[in-house]
């Protein structure tokens, strides 16, 4: 009976600590899993953190690539563009210079032309003195009066001259100037070039080549003052 007791004994013995084994195991796997679990989440949360943070950077990245790439694009059309209006601004200028020139070209031109037509409507009269009278003539325009004008412009042209057939007086220049002759007939208070080398004054009438220096607006006393025999004359601009 006694061994029977041990025996029970020894059974529950056994037993109690198998069934502490098995809570202690229990235990262990309940507390591996929530720390196995823990750790998956951990690693999980990690991963995922580090993918976030990845494209967190990546994004970034491409913002910043993208800024860049605004504010390159940004400045280079500000260079293109402050390039563009310079080119322009040249252009304008290049083409506004040319403009200012042609327009202080004809302006001098103007003013040129005015200055040749004063100095030509100043030299269209000029003084043919006989004696003590003084007359006044209308030049013409040709090469032969531009040449005797010049003269005239350096000192009074003094003539001695003689009466030729009773219907001129002639006198030799001294020079020769450029003759530009054709038929003519004269008459009284004609003023022409004979021989490119001499001056007639007409109180009369005559048909010869000649060149045409000019005719005497007034013939009042013309006739009287040239007289019969020979004359001085005095030829000068008004």
């Amino acid at each position: 009976m006694r061994k029977i007791w041990i025996l029970l004994w020894g059974m529950l013995v056994l037993f109690s600590l198998t069934a502490c084994g098995e809570d202690n195991g229990q235990a262990d796997v309940s507390t591996s899993v929530p720390e196995t679990v823990g750790t998956e989440s951990m690693l999980q949360s990690a991963v995922h953190q580090g993918s976030e943070s990845a494209n967190a950077q990546e994004t970034q990245s491409a913002d910043t690539n993208s800024t860049e790439y605004v504010t390159e694009d940004i400045q280079e059309r500000s260079v293109s563009d402050s390039t563009g209006s310079t080119a322009e601004s040249a252009a304008d200028i290049n083409e506004a210079k040319p403009v200012q020139e042609t327009e202080m070209s004809e302006a001098g031109g103007m003013e040129t032309d005015t200055q040749n037509d004063g100095e030509e409507n100043a030299v269209m009269n000029m003084k043919v003195q006989v004696g003590d009278t003084i007359f006044s003539a209308t030049l013409e325009e040709n090469v032969a009066v531009s040449a005797l004008v010049d003269m005239m412009r350096e000192s009074p042209v003094v003539l001695q001259m003689s009466d030729y057939s009773g219907f001129e007086k002639v006198g030799p220049l001294g020079t020769s100037l450029p003759a530009d002759n054709s038929q003519t007939t004269t008459h009284a208070g004609d003023i022409v070039l004979y021989n490119g080398n001499q001056i007639v004054i007409f109180y009369g009438s005559n048909s010869w080549s000649y060149t045409r220096l000019g005719h005497i607006d007034d013939l009042t006393g013309w006739e009287e003052a040239l007289g019969n025999g020979d004359v001085t004359v005095t030829f000068s601009l008004d």
